[in-house]
């Protein structure tokens, strides 16, 4: 049996994303580990649904964002989008341990968490938060006393006098359980609400 110290800490491999002017912060966990990644950058796993699901957010196409041909995503056109429509991504762990051999919420041990504040003063205008996983949503939960909100909802509380809203999204991970059309409906609701859509 493997005890939890003899297993190596990772620390977070990407630098925050912070596109300036960011009205939107998205919280994951943790990147897998590097030999399922298709891309430097979040949400790199080719299997994950989170470029196809903002594909047809915003174009229509959960098509638009992957490249086909070689197996990845098509990383510039991410990042156009992302500082365009001012959203910030980073994860809600800075080190970890796994637990296992894969990037389940359930098998990461947080080491070191982010400093969500420290996140945030870099990007003055945001004012929504939105976790895509479990173990995204237990730090904030637990740091800031916010409740988990329902599906598709949010929650208000404040980090260092700012008002915020924490935003609850179906995971993009294909092991959860629902539709791509479907997740992408609860995160067209979100960018319309928050004005980053307007169609």
């Amino acid at each position: 049996m493997i005890h939890e110290e003899n297993i190596a800490i990772e620390r977070h491999p990407l630098r925050p994303f912070l596109p300036e002017g960011a009205r939107l912060l998205m919280l994951g966990s943790f990147p897998p580990q590097r030999k399922r990644w298709c891309m430097d950058f979040f949400y790199p796993n080719r299997t994950n649904m989170m470029w196809e699901i903002f594909g047809l957010v915003f174009f229509g196409d959960s098509q638009r964002l992957v490249d086909a041909e070689r197996k990845t995503f098509r990383l510039a056109d991410i990042k156009d989008l992302l500082s365009d429509r001012g959203i910030a991504i980073y994860d809600t762990a800075t080190a970890v341990r796994r637990l296992s051999g894969n990037a389940s919420d359930k098998d990461l041990e947080i080491v070191e968490q982010t400093d969500i504040a420290a996140l945030l003063a870099q990007i003055p205008q945001c004012h929504d938060i939105v976790c895509t996983g479990q173990k995204s949503f237990s730090v904030l939960t637990k740091d800031y006393g916010v409740p988990m909100p329902q599906m598709g909802t949010f929650n208000e509380f404040s980090i260092a006098g700012r008002p915020m809203r924490l935003w609850r999204m179906p995971s993009s991970s294909r092991a959860y359980p629902m539709p791509l059309a479907e997740k992408a409906s609860y995160y067209r609701r979100l960018m319309q609400t928050i004005g980053i859509l307007t169609k």
